[in-house]
C-alpha cells in the first residue's frame, strides 16, 4: 500500500494533537492492511502471529481475529501463560527454550493451561530439567516441539550462513531426539519447527550496496534449496515417532516461499503488522509502515538543524546503523553520524529541519517492531485523523518478560 508521507504527518499531528511526546502510534488502516497481504502471501496456509514483534495484547487479538491467523508464538513461558489466562489465545507455541522453574510449575499444576502451551526443545537436558522441576508422575504430558537448525551449511560445513540456533541440524539428530521424547513419559511430541533467519530476516536489497544485495539473494537461493529438501526429511524421520500437528517455519521476509515448501503447515509473521524499517530492505514485500513514534522539537542550535528529546530507542541485533530509529516525517531529517539517537536528546539534520519550530513534532520509525513497546507503556490507536483507543503495552500492563 502507497503511503504519501505529507499526508500521514498532517493526519498523525492532527490525531495526537492533545498529546505531550514521547508516545508512540499504530495506524489501524495500516496495520490491516498488512495483516491482509501476509495472509494473501501464505499460501492458505495459518499464519501464526510473533508476539514478540507486537506485545499489545489488543493487537494480538485484533491479528487472530482476521482470516488466516491462528495461535500465538510466545517468546517467553511466563508470556505464554499470561496470553492464555487473558484469553488472547488458546494455541501458544513457545518459540525458545524455557528454564523458567516457575512458569513449568505452573503450566504443570494446570490441566487446561497444559493443553494450550507448547513447549520448544532441542536437547534431552531441557526435558530433564522439565522433570526436575515437575515429574511426569505429578503432571499432565506436556506438549513439545522440536526446534531443526534451518542455517545453511555449504562447503561440508565450513561456511555457516544463518543464525546459531538449535544443534538439531539433519533429519538424523531430528529423528533421533524424536525418538527421545517420544520414549519419556510425560511429554507428547506435537510438532517441528524451523526458522530460516538467513532468508525470512535477512533483507535482500539493502541500500546502496548493490553487490552485497547480489550476494545475499545468491545465498539466500542456495540456502532455500537445501532446506526445502532437509526440511522434509527432518519431518519424515520425526513422524516415524510422532503424530505431528503442525510443522511451523518462516517469518514476515518469507511467508511466501517458506508456504510454498509442501513440508511447512503454518508459518509464522509479527513483523510486518508493523512495517519497521529493517523491512524497507526487502524486494518481494515490503509492508506499509504502521507503528511510530514522536518526539518533541525543543532545540534549534542552528541552521539546518533541530534537536528532539528523546529518540534513542536502539533496536537489538548487531551494532550497526541499520538498528537505529530512522526520522520519517516529515521527509527530509537525518541523524548525525558523530551523535546518532540519543538517550535524552537527538539532533537531526537537513532541509525540513529549517521548517520545524519548538513544540512541533517528528516522527520516527523504530528498527525493529515490537521492540518500539518497550519503550511506552501504552500506544494511540489511530483511524484516519483520529485516536479512536488508547491501549497498554505489555510494559504498561506490568510485563518486562525480557
Amino acid at each position: 500500500m502507497a503511503i504519501d508521507r505529507d499526508r500521514t504527518r498532517d493526519r498523525l499531528d492532527r490525531a495526537t494533537a492533545h498529546l505531550d511526546p514521547p508516545y508512540a502510534v499504530v495506524d489501524l488502516t495500516a496495520f490491516d492492511a498488512n495483516a491482509e497481504a501476509l495472509a494473501g502471501r501464505s499460501g492458505g496456509k495459518p499464519l501464526r502471529v510473533a508476539s514478540k514483534s507486537v506485545r499489545v495484547r489488543e493487537l494480538l487479538t485484533r491479528a487472530l481475529k482476521r482470516p488466516g491467523w491462528r495461535g500465538v508464538m510466545a517468546f517467553t513461558l511466563p508470556e505464554a501463560l499470561w496470553l492464555v489466562r487473558s484469553g488472547v489465545s488458546d494455541d501458544v507455541l513457545v518459540a525458545y527454550p524455557t528454564a523458567h522453574r516457575g512458569g513449568l510449575t505452573d503450566l504443570a499444576a494446570d490441566p487446561a493451561l497444559a493443553a494450550a502451551v507448547t513447549l520448544m526443545i532441542d536437547d534431552t537436558a531441557q526435558l530433564d530439567l522439565i522433570d526436575r522441576v515437575c515429574p511426569p508422575a505429578r503432571r499432565p504430558a506436556l506438549r513439545i516441539c522440536l526446534d531443526l537448525d534451518a542455517s545453511w551449511r555449504p562447503l561440508g560445513g565450513r561456511v555457516h550462513v544463518g543464525v546459531r540456533r538449535s544443534p538439531v541440524h539433519s533429519a538424523t539428530a531430528a529423528g533421533a531426539l524424536a525418538a527421545a521424547v517420544a520414549g519419556r513419559p510425560g511429554f507428547r511430541l506435537v510438532g517441528l519447527m524451523s526458522y530460516e533467519a538467513q532468508i525470512a530476516g535477512l533483507g535482500d536489497a539493502p541500500p546502496g550496496q548493490a553487490m552485497l544485495g547480489s550476494a545475499i539473494r545468491v545465498a539466500q537461493r542456495g540456502s532455500y534449496r537445501e532446506l526445502l529438501a532437509r526440511r522434509s526429511a527432518a519431518v519424515g524421520a520425526v513422524r516415524e515417532h510422532a503424530d505431528l500437528e503442525f510443522v511451523n517455519g518462516g517469518g514476515t521476509g518469507s511467508v511466501a516461499a517458506t508456504s510454498a515448501d509442501p513440508a511447512v503447515t503454518e508459518v509464522t509473521a509479527g513483523s510486518g503488522l508493523y512495517g519497521p524499517t529493517l523491512f524497507d530492505a526487502y524486494r518481494a514485500w515490503r509492508p506499509t509502515p504502521a507503528a511510530f513514534f514522536a518526539c518533541a522539537v525543543v532545540r534549534r542550535p542552528a541552521p539546518g538543524l533541530a534537536t528532539v528529546l528523546g529518540g534513542g530507542w536502539i533496536a537489538s541485533g548487531q551494532a550497526a546503523s541499520s538498528r537505529l530509529p530512522r526520522p520519517w516525517l516529515p521527509e527530509g531529517l537525518k541523524l548525525l553520524g558523530a551523535e546518532g539517537a540519543g538517550e535524552v536528546q537527538t539532533p537531526l539534520a537537513g532541509k525540513a529541519a529549517d521548517d520545524l519550530r519548538v513544540g512541533d513534532r517528528v516522527w520516527f520509525r523504530h528498527a525493529k517492531a515490537g521492540e518500539l513497546c518497550e519503550h511506552v507503556n501504552e500506544v494511540h490507536l489511530v483511524e484516519r485523523d483520529a485516536v479512536v483507543a488508547t491501549v497498554p503495552t505489555y510494559r504498561g500492563e506490568g510485563h518486562a518478560f525480557l
